[in-house]
């Protein structure tokens, strides 16, 4: 079986404006090349798992979202990294308009994407972590039976406490608490 790292894309790969939908809005955060990188050379598959309810608002398009991931995906090859997968959720089951209003299994706090990419590539969810920043990505980890989860201090401030996580400033202190020993 293989051990994942799981990324939510705004305010972990890259800095969350809000609705970020072209490469001119997207900043890289901080240090995840040399984290993701890292990782890789641990013997973890990176596979992303976001929630994109710009698409269900009609902010954006599904077209103009995979276009931005092919970009992103482009700059993490530039930087020696492979993602293996980008899972998205497009539904919104209150703000969606149209077919996007629906409640899917694949909406984070939902573990939907993460038990499709677990059955996909044959992932051990109690050998794999997830970095998130939000307790929509903590939830939908926590239930999909995940081994370690790391909350990326950011924009958003954590407020779950019903199941033990790591809260971390960068991705330095998350390198840290992995491979201490």
């Amino acid at each position: 079986m293989n051990k994942a790292v799981f990324l939510d894309r705004d305010g972990v790969i890259n800095v969350d404006l809000g609705y970020v939908s072209t490469a001119a809005d997207f900043h890289f955060m901080d240090g995840i090349f040399h984290f993701c990188r890292t990782m890789q050379e641990k013997g973890y598959i990176i596979i992303v798992v976001t929630n994109q309810a710009g698409i269900a608002r009609e902010y954006y398009t599904e077209t103009d979202f995979h276009m931005l991931n092919d970009w992103m995906l482009g700059q993490f090859e530039r930087h020696g990294v492979s993602i293996t997968k980008t899972y998205y959720c497009p539904y919104h089951f209150e703000h969606g308009i149209g077919k996007y209003k629906i409640d899917s299994p694949d909406r984070k706090p939902n573990p939907g994407m993460i038990l499709r990419a677990s059955k996909e590539f044959d992932i051990n969810l109690p050998g794999s972590i997830l970095v998130g920043d939000k307790d929509d990505d903590m939830l939908a980890a926590y239930r999909a039976g995940m081994g370690r989860l790391f909350f990326l201090q950011g924009k958003y401030n954590y407020t779950c406490t019903d199941f033990p996580y790591d809260v971390c400033n960068n991705f330095d202190e998350i390198l840290l608490k992995l491979f201490a020993d």
